[in-house]
């Protein structure tokens, strides 16, 4: 079996070390890895107490970390600052300003760049047309959009004035997008006539315009005009983004805010139909991701970044927004598909634009490497110096092609851990450390993790157990919002004084850590969280379907696909039409991330006395392994 294949991989790789080249190690920011580590755990505060003065600070903090009230932590207690101070107004009049900020390419091959200085222009605009619409510092601003520096600059003008922003994947449905602005109560909403996505163009006005059926508290419209096509225009609501601008100041005031100031709420999916609004905040998450932007991928200043995730996803708002501006390198957005108009798309880009950072997710590289090794070789990509992973654990087979066909074994590659709560990489090795394929290492300096069985005991070496944070870091989820008991009941609760992640991992007898994957009820896809609850939500709405319940199953390319089992009402019948139509209403319901890989229809559902589905039981009898204990079931 494929599971079999792959443990017995990771286990082989437990015992080999990929080391980084002297020179490499000579020149890192962090030269000693281990020493390092070692000298961030006898002092974590200090750690990070060190890291915050790398930042531009209106008020110092008069506290650096406070514990009163647990889990709800405060960093920088009573300093003053503003996280889009510290990505754009600090660097003007320094060289950074005439520095490309952003460049952009979509798959039709439009370009378009920005340097730091009229990124800054651009911000200031949108900040003064949206204090002219009334917007003000703790309101919530939805976005929206596709990976278009439309969306930086949103996200930046939201946090110059103080608002938060909640920005939503534009490839979720209407449902998902009314759901998270209802929550938020968002009262303005970016977005973009349509983005590009396999040659074709996907229409998200028309998206919005339904999703807005079902919000009360939208006021105002801002649409990008991305591709040109003919969509419908409320004009009392709606309007489009270059006249929302038009004649506004390229100079605006920043909202100096306190550091425990929520920047922005991100919705997550968890174990319940309701999705997760993680909470950030400007001191505490600048902190973290700037620290971690510059140690992991080893910048130096002058660097072309590419993360290839989605700023709809804390992935892009970490090390496609914010983290490449705070540290004043360039960052590269891509909108589309890696692979169109040929499979060397990905290779294409890097070359042109002479890429120094590749951060992408195992789904992407295991879906290049079904294209071959040859469309890598046609592009001579000497830029790149560091590769990174992040989304999902990376399979060994990933690692190693990654690192021989695109790293020509010269690249490390930062296979990175963390989570929409985290904020930043937790997990991680640096460039001066001794790799090993599909490991993400050692904690990032500053971090303390552990692998702990349910009374919150560390395990043996090499046995699987909970992963959990036991300290306290600055870029930290704050609380869910507008929900402070599921926040206490799903991060605080399992194991005492610890962040409970959620993830199932081994550390082997080097002290490395191997993730294996969610203890809970969600679902990885290409990288993308999504709650088994919302899911079956989606199929019980349909007039068919009485119940549901859904498993994530191996995937060669996008690590995990969903299988649901279905029981119908005693009208409806089996049949491949209606497969089709669950299909689409599940698509309707969450959008196209969710990959139906096959629905089942059953007479039951494995339950247990309390009438929670055993999700795990189902798993287990369709990838034909051991069922366990299965003394609850009913």
């Amino acid at each position: 079996m494929a599971l079999d294949r792959e443990l017995t991989d990771v286990l082989s790789e437990s015992k080999k070390f990929y080391p980084p080249s002297a020179q490499l190690r000579k020149n890192a920011n962090v030269p000693d890895y281990e020493k390092m580590l070692k000298q961030a755990a006898k002092n974590p505060l200090k750690f990070w107490e060190e890291a915050a003065h790398d930042l531009h600070w209106f008020k110092d903090w008069d506290k650096t970390f406070e514990d009163k009230k647990k889990p709800f932590y405060k960093w920088f207690v009573n300093g003053k600052i503003n996280l889009a101070y510290n990505a754009l107004d600090r660097h003007m009049g320094t060289p950074v300003e005439k520095k490309l900020a952003i460049i952009f390419e979509d798959e039709t091959g439009v370009e378009r760049k920005f340097t730091y200085k009229q990124l800054y222009h651009e911000v200031n605009k949108l900040v003064n047309a949206l204090r002219g619409l009334g917007v003000r510092k703790g309101d919530r601003v939805a976005i929206y959009m596709p990976n278009i520096p439309e969306i930086a600059m949103a996200m930046l003008a939201c946090a110059k004035i103080g608002a938060m922003h909640s920005v939503v994947y534009a490839g979720f449905s209407a449902k998902a997008l009314a759901d998270r602005i209802n929550d938020a109560k968002a009262k303005v909403l970016f977005t973009a006539d349509g983005s590009f996505r396999r040659g074709k163009v996907i229409d998200l006005k028309s998206i919005v315009d339904e999703a807005l059926k079902e919000t009360k508290t939208i006021k105002k419209v801002i649409v990008t005009k991305n591709n040109k096509q003919k969509i419908k225009f409320n004009k009392r609501r709606d309007v489009w983004y270059k006249d929302f601008v038009k004649g506004q100041s390229t100079e605006a005031k920043c909202a100096q805010m306190d550091a425990e100031d929520p920047a922005f709420v991100l919705y997550t999916s968890g174990t319940t139909s309701k999705p997760k609004g993680v909470i950030h905040v400007h001191g505490g998450y600048a902190t973290g991701v700037l620290r971690t932007i510059k140690w992991v991928f080893d910048l130096k200043g002058d660097e072309v970044f590419w993360c290839t995730a989605d700023p709809g996803w804390i992935t892009g708002h970490s090390y496609i927004v914010y983290g490449p501006l705070l540290a004043g390198v360039t960052t590269l957005q891509y909108e589309g598909m890696p692979d169109i108009p040929k499979p060397d798309r990905i290779w294409k880009v890097v070359e042109k634009y002479k890429v120094n950072v590749l951060y992408t997710a195992p789904t992407l590289i295991r879906a290049m490497m079904k294209y071959g090794t040859a469309w890598p070789k046609k592009h001579k990509m000497p830029s790149l110096k560091i590769l990174g992973s992040v989304g999902e654990p990376i399979n060994p087979e990933a690692w190693k092609w990654y690192y021989t066909h695109v790293g020509k074994r010269r690249c490390p590659i930062m296979d990175t851990w963390w989570q929409t709560e985290t904020g930043m990489n937790m997990i991680t090795p640096l460039p001066s450390a001794s790799l090993k394929a599909g490991s993400a290492c050692k904690p990032f300096p500053g971090i303390i993790a552990d692998v702990v069985d349910k009374k919150g005991k560390s395990v043996p070496v090499g046995k699987g157990g909970y992963l959990i944070i036991k300290n306290q870091w600055p870029s930290m989820i704050r609380t869910i919002y507008n929900n402070p008991k599921r926040y206490i009941k799903t991060y605080w609760s399992q194991v005492k004084g610890a962040y409970f992640a959620g993830d199932v991992a081994f550390k082997d007898k080097d002290g490395y850590f191997w993730i294996q994957g969610r203890t809970d009820d969600v679902l990885k896809v290409a990288g993308h969280r999504i709650g088994t609850a919302e899911v079956e939500s989606s199929f019980v709405a349909h007039p068919s379907v009485v119940e549901a319940g859904v498993i994530g199953v191996p995937d060669p390319i996008k690590g995990e696909v969903i299988v649901a089992f279905i029981i119908l009402n005693q009208r409806a019948k089996p049949s491949d039409e209606l497969k089709q139509e669950l299909k689409m209403q599940v698509r309707k319901g969450i959008g196209p991330l969710a990959v139906i890989k096959d629905i089942k229809f059953v007479d039951k559902l494995p339950k247990t006395r309390s009438g929670k589905i055993m999700r795990r039981v189902l798993k287990a009898k369709e990838l034909g392994l051991p069922l366990g204990d299965t003394s609850s079931l009913v």
